[in-house]
């Protein structure tokens, strides 16, 4: 009988690292947006604009560059952390534009608080990678139900409790980015992100 021949070719991946563009789009709308929260200045278009642009179409392209890694973890996190600022901005923005009913507080509350459920979960993930990693999804965990609470009950003084919580989300976010960046260029530890656990 004959055998059929086996060939194998293994193809050496020589794409970047999206994990920094994610990261960073994700760190600096989360800044943003908190900076609004914490009552610096109102919720206007550059908050909008970078929901839409680079908290949410650039970590959807970091997550389909993490699918072609074949990293699911960070597939899941970008991907959908990139549509949840889109869904933010439609929350914000579908009611004034009339294509909906604008959503009660019971009901952002409910958003909030699943996001932060699915926050919760993938924080676990996080015990098998790096602190730095750790830091920022715990304290996304945290600024999502902080954020439900705060839309359940209508208590403002929790909005800048929130605000102030997710600006330092946001920069870790921003510093395990730059970390990426910087530790690969400079090829040594510039930016420590802690053990990979």
């Amino acid at each position: 009988m004959n055998q059929p021949l086996a060939s194998e070719v293994a193809i050496k991946d020589t794409t970047g690292n999206p994990a920094p563009l994610g990261l960073m789009g994700f760190g600096m709308t989360t800044v943003l947006l908190n900076l609004h929260n914490a009552g610096y200045y109102g919720l206007g278009s550059s908050i909008l604009a970078m929901g839409i642009f680079y908290g949410g179409i650039g970590q959807v392209i970091a997550g389909y560059m993490e699918w072609k890694k074949k990293n699911t973890f960070a597939t899941v996190a970008f991907t959908s952390y990139g549509l949840f600022w889109l869904t933010l901005v439609g929350l914000i923005d579908l009611p004034k534009l009339g294509l909906s009913d604008k959503t009660d507080h019971i009901g952002f509350a409910a958003y909030l608080a699943l996001w932060g459920v699915f926050t919760l979960v993938l924080f676990f993930g996080t015990l098998k990678l790096n602190r730095a990693l750790q830091v920022v999804f715990l304290s996304l965990v945290v600024l999502f139900f902080i954020l439900a609470v705060e839309k359940y009950t209508e208590n403002e003084a929790l909005a800048r409790i929130a605000g102030f919580e997710g600006i330092f989300c946001g920069l870790s976010a921003m510093y395990t980015g730059a970390a990426g960046v910087l530790n690969e260029l400079y090829k040594k530890t510039v930016l420590p992100v802690g053990p990979v656990t």
